[in-house]
């Protein structure tokens, strides 16, 4: 009999999270529970609980980390862009990525059907963190909003709404499946075009 290896609690968590990812890629937002993450990483349902708190405490630790690592890739993206490296529609395509084939949008929809709404606040966190690095100098305007920060939650609302029904709505209005990205795309551009020209 071979025991199992001793994790620290960084790395059982970092585990879990990782296996809440596959899950909800693979299946669904309704898998992502305690007792399929813990028999897909080889733990008990005891352990996940112990880390955790409850199933809706995995779900809010699992959109904290994909909304951590989306935005730190399309912080990554609009860095390069600024640098001749990338383009505006790379930080479209990562953002609409994330909530339709890594799955956000089926978490997000998923928690506000089962009133763990609470649950979004990280999403919303990290997004804001992210158009304040990207724009510091919208960041400092006593709470008022600015273009960027509208044009932020044009482009979360309509990765959000793409991957819920873009495509079925898209092909109803005789439109081509890329329309909503299309439209971000030029969105985008627009709105990076004061910042690129003082950069």
């Amino acid at each position: 009999m071979t025991s199992r290896k001793r994790l620290t609690p960084e790395e059982s968590r970092s585990s879990a999270l990782q296996a809440a990812r596959a899950l909800l890629i693979e299946t669904g937002p309704q898998s992502v529970t305690l007792k399929a993450v813990a028999g897909r990483i080889g733990r008990t349902h005891a352990n996940l609980l112990h880390h955790f708190g409850s199933a809706s405490g995995l779900q809010k630790e699992l959109a904290r980390h994909l909304a951590e690592t989306v935005c730190e890739t399309i912080k990554d993206a609009v860095t390069a862009q600024r640098a001749g490296l990338g383009s505006p529609r790379e930080v479209v395509d990562l953002a609409f990525d994330a909530f339709d084939k890594e799955g956000a949008g089926a978490l997000a929809s998923w928690m506000i059907l089962t009133g763990n709404e609470d649950a979004l606040s990280p999403i919303v966190e990290t997004i804001h963190q992210l158009v304040d690095e990207i724009a510091p100098e919208e960041a400092d305007h006593d709470g008022e909003a600015t273009s960027f920060h509208v044009e932020t939650l044009a482009l979360v609302l309509m990765a959000m709404g793409d991957a819920l029904i873009g495509s079925a709505l898209a092909k109803s209005l005789g439109l081509p499946e890329t329309a909503a990205r299309d439209r971000a795309q030029l969105m985008l551009e627009h709105s990076l075009e004061p910042i690129n020209q003082q950069a």
